[in-house]
């Protein structure tokens, strides 16, 4: 098919598309800290020096110099061009390949399975209205229409093929995990007599289903199966829902094992609920939260299956609470999920609970004391023990040094004694890649570059930091080397909300500014997200002081060689004032 491939589907394509996922079914990636490492697939080498970032989705081999975005990791390890390597990652997210050319457009099939999806929510939600048992489940359970509607919970038919019928063309449907082929041909429907519970990603389409069975299948929930659009351990049901509940951060995010949990916490006014999809919490669950709040509340059963799956959840959350990030641990009562309990209690008495949930320090101290005796010595050398291997998972902090502190009390031993590892990506780091990556906060120099370079570098990191940044024309006329690309960056990245460093780098494909911005894209910055976001916050007061000097120093020159009019007089007062003064964001 001829005809240029449009840049709206090359950006969509990337936000759908894990670097981390692309690189690994290629190369063997272990875990580095923020990052991922391996040994360079460009040279010989006994030490790994090729590096992924799932944050920027950005990859960089030291030893051969070569980096660049998912594309561009397949057009240097697959040899391919740049279509064939769009291609390849179209075709692994199940996507056709669009192409423009003479003016006229040629048919766009950008989101195939996502159509599917999307007809399918709206005739699930139609066969809700139609059959009245799955409505008196649903009134049974307590849920109410208007909460209904705002999950968009349907109803899939007892049928083997009313799905099937509904789609003229089965193809896309298959790919979204709707319907199962045979193996003699044809297809019929993944989901009967089910109320279902759509699964939507953070930009709110949906990607998957969950369905709860109305008969007697021994399997009471079925969720999609794992596709180009849905992977269980990185998505949440209930985090689009609960992110549109409120225009500012989540104060928290309460993590549960139900749809239902979700959903009669929500219609109880509790709407910062997710839950996991019938999978133990991943470092890509957790991730993904803190993208979204700077507290999380795991809330289990207080069984002995429940404390099982907290502490599994603990040794996820142990490498990623750094800086003012929170995790807690809620236990509930026997015999209550979160669904029944704030039935009966209330919204009010369940967030007194939430309150009162146990501290990933203490739920970590007090777990491993119960396998010992304190009182003698030899239990405390086995605390000290148990311990040590935990701790050493905590990014060095206030955390790490107050449960070191604790873990002394506690065990009586000297501090030293329980001083923990240097983590392993610093530790096993080729010297030029630890050299490289040193980024110390420059100094706000008046004529030099740093300022916007470090900016860059910084919004790099967390791109949801544009919305943070208004009046862009006034940014843009300071009177710095470089701030029309800083300004190009934060429109980009405030037009397309959540996308990161590796779509704005394909953006800038083929110009000067995507050299430079891979130069920035190679170096890490060593800073917990509140210390981005302050350095950040410095940085452009550093611009905006820049840009408003350079309007005021205009205005004084001009008043040289003319009259200013009283509009300009009284802009130039106001520019003094607020030179004198520190401006806000």
């Amino acid at each position: 098919m001829s005809g240029r491939i449009p840049q709206n589907f090359i950006h969509d394509l990337l936000a759908r598309t894990d670097i981390v996922e692309v690189i690994s079914s290629r190369l063997e990636l272990k875990r580095a800290g923020r990052e991922y490492k391996a040994l360079s697939p460009f040279s010989n080498e006994k030490s790994p020096s090729f590096f992924v970032s799932p944050t920027k989705q950005f990859f960089h081999c030291f030893s051969s110099g070569k980096h660049g975005n998912a594309v561009g990791f397949l057009m240097e390890y697959d040899r391919l061009t740049f279509v064939e390597a769009v291609e390849e990652l179209a075709k692994r997210a199940g996507l056709e390949v669009p192409r423009e050319g003479g003016g006229a457009f040629e048919r766009l099939v950008l989101d195939g399975p996502l159509d599917a999806m999307a007809a399918a929510e709206r005739f699930f939600r139609e066969q809700l209205r139609k059959y009245q048992p799955a409505v008196d489940y649903l009134k049974q359970r307590g849920v109410s229409g208007d909460t209904a509607k705002v999950f968009g919970i349907g109803y899939a038919p007892e049928s083997w093929d009313a799905l099937t019928r509904f789609f003229t063309d089965p193809k896309h449907a298959i790919e979204a995990g709707l319907l199962i082929q045979k193996d003699g041909g044809g297809c019929y429907d993944r989901f009967r007599n089910r109320v279902m519970f759509p699964i939507r990603d953070t930009r709110g389409r949906v990607i998957a289903f969950g369905g709860r069975t109305l008969g007697g299948d021994p399997a009471k929930y079925l969720n999609s199966p794992e596709t180009p659009l849905f992977h269980k351990g990185r998505n949440l049901f209930g985090l689009y829902e609960a992110k549109q509940s409120t225009k500012a951060e989540l104060p928290q995010l309460l993590v549960v094992e139900g749809y239902m949990d979700v959903v009669m916490l929500a219609q109880h006014g509790i709407r910062e609920v997710v839950a996991t999809l019938g999978t133990a919490t991943t470092r890509d669950h957790l991730a993904l939260l803190y993208k979204s709040t700077r507290k999380v509340v795991f809330c289990f059963d207080g069984d002995r299956a429940g404390r099982s799956a907290a502490w599994r959840a603990l040794e996820q959350a142990l490498p990623e609470v750094h800086g003012d990030r929170e995790c807690v641990f809620m236990f509930l009562p026997d015999g209550h999920d979160p669904d029944t309990l704030v039935q009966e209690i209330g919204a009010e008495a369940f967030r007194e609970r939430i309150g009162q949930a146990q501290t990933l320090s203490a739920f970590l101290l007090g777990e491993l004391s119960k396998q010992t005796n304190l009182g003698t010595l030899d239990g405390r050398a086995k605390l000290a023990s148990l311990a040590k291997p935990h701790l050493d998972k905590l990014r060095p902090g206030p955390l790490q040094t107050l449960m070191i502190d604790e873990l002394a009390r506690l065990t009586r031993l000297r501090r030293e004694d329980l001083q923990v590892a240097t983590p392993a990506s610093a530790e096993q780091a080729p010297a030029a890649y630890a050299a490289s990556r040193k980024s110390a906060p420059p100094r706000l120099e008046a004529g030099g570059t740093r300022p916007v370079r470090r900016a860059l570098q910084l919004l790099l990191e967390r791109p949801d930091m544009a919305d943070s940044v208004d009046q862009l024309e006034l940014l843009a006329s300071a009177d710095v080397h470089g701030i029309a690309a800083l300004v190009e960056a934060l429109d980009f990245f405030h037009e397309n909300q959540g996308a990161n460093a590796g779509q704005l780098l394909e953006y800038w494909r083929g110009t000067p500014k995507a050299t430079a911005l891979e130069q920035l894209m190679r170096q890490e910055v060593q800073l917990d997200d509140a210390a981005i976001e302050r350095e950040f916050t410095d940085v452009i007061h550093h611009l905006r002081r820049r840009a408003l000097k350079t309007r005021r120093d205009h205005l004084l020159a001009e008043a040289q060689i003319r009259s200013l009019s009283q509009a300009e007089l009284a802009e130039a007062s106001e520019l003094t004032r607020q030179l004198s003064s520190r401006p806000a964001v």
